[in-house]
C-alpha cells in the first residue's frame, strides 16, 4: 500500500481483530492510532465490536475527539473517545491507545493490588502501573469515561506510564506504535493471568528486578521480536478466516 493513510486504516483493523481474537477485548473496547501524517488527529473505528472492524469502518478525529468530517447517517462513534484524544494531547510520544475490560485485569482493577512483572514478557507492563479512580474527581458516575474532563483526569493518572488500571472498570494501554501497543496489551494481560495463577499457590511472588524489567522490555521492543509477534498474530487471524479484507500485514 503506497497510501500511508490506507495502510494505517488496514493495520488498525488488524490490531482491533488481534486483541479480540487473543481474548482480551470483547464487544466493549476500542483501539486507536494517531494519524500517520497529521499528529493532531487520530484514527478509530465507528462504534462496533473490534472483532469485526474493517478498514472502511475507521474515521479521523481531532484530538478534541470530534470527527474531522461528519459521520455518515446512521453511523455513530464510540462513547469513550475522550480516553484516546486526551491521552494523545497529554503524551506526544504515544501513537496508539487501547481500552479494554479483560477479565484477568479486573481483579486488580477492583482491589488495587499492584501488577508486577513475573516473567520476561511481563516486562511490557512498562515499569510502574498507574491507577485511576473516577470517584476521586467525579464521585458517582456510570463508570464510562464520557466527558473531556474525565479523559483529562485519566490521562493525568497515566502520566509517563504505559498502562493505567481503572478502578472497577478496566484498563487503558498506550504505545509508541500500533504494533508496540498490541504487544503491550497482550503481554500485560498474560502477565496478569500469570500473577493470578501464581497467587493461588499461596507463596510470595518473585517479580523481576527493576534492572531485569528494564532490560527485558528494551529487548522485547526491538524490531525483530515485534515483527515476529505481529506475523504470528496476523497468521492466526488468517488461519481462522478473521483477517480483515484487503491489504497485507505490515512488516517492521
Amino acid at each position: 500500500m503506497a497510501d500511508p493513510l490506507a495502510q494505517a486504516r488496514h493495520d488498525l483493523a488488524v490490531a482491533n481483530r488481534v486483541v479480540s481474537y487473543e481474548g482480551i477485548i470483547d464487544a466493549f473496547g476500542h483501539v486507536s492510532m494517531r494519524h500517520p501524517t497529521k499528529p493532531d488527529r487520530y484514527l478509530v473505528s465507528r462504534s462496533r465490536s473490534p472483532e469485526v472492524v474493517e478498514a472502511s469502518d475507521i474515521y479521523e478525529y481531532t484530538l478534541d475527539s470530534e470527527p474531522v468530517t461528519p459521520l455518515p447517517p446512521g453511523i455513530r462513534g464510540y462513547g469513550e473517545l475522550v480516553i484516546h484524544g486526551e491521552i494523545y494531547k497529554a503524551r506526544p510520544d504515544v501513537n496508539a491507545v487501547a481500552h479494554h475490560h479483560g477479565m484477568a485485569m479486573l481483579p486488580f482493577c477492583n482491589v488495587g493490588v499492584e501488577l508486577k512483572p513475573l516473567y520476561h514478557m511481563g516486562a511490557q507492563l512498562g515499569g510502574k502501573v498507574a491507577f485511576w479512580d473516577s470517584r476521586d474527581d467525579f464521585g458517582d458516575t456510570c463508570l464510562l469515561v464520557l466527558k473531556p474532563e474525565e479523559g483529562r483526569s485519566l490521562a493525568k493518572a497515566l502520566g509517563p506510564s504505559w498502562l493505567v488500571l481503572m478502578r472497577r472498570h478496566g484498563a487503558t494501554v498506550a504505545g509508541r506504535s500500533l504494533i508496540e501497543l498490541v504487544f503491550r496489551t497482550i503481554y500485560q494481560y498474560r502477565n496478569a493471568e500469570v500473577q493470578l495463577m501464581t497467587q493461588t499457590l499461596g507463596l510470595p511472588l518473585s517479580p523481576l528486578t527493576p534492572g531485569e524489567a528494564r532490560l527485558a522490555e528494551e529487548r522485547n521492543l526491538e524490531p525483530r521480536p515485534q515483527a515476529r509477534a505481529w506475523e504470528y498474530w496476523c497468521t492466526r487471524l488468517k488461519k481462522a478466516g478473521e483477517y480483515p479484507k484487503g491489504g497485507r500485514a505490515k512488516r517492521r
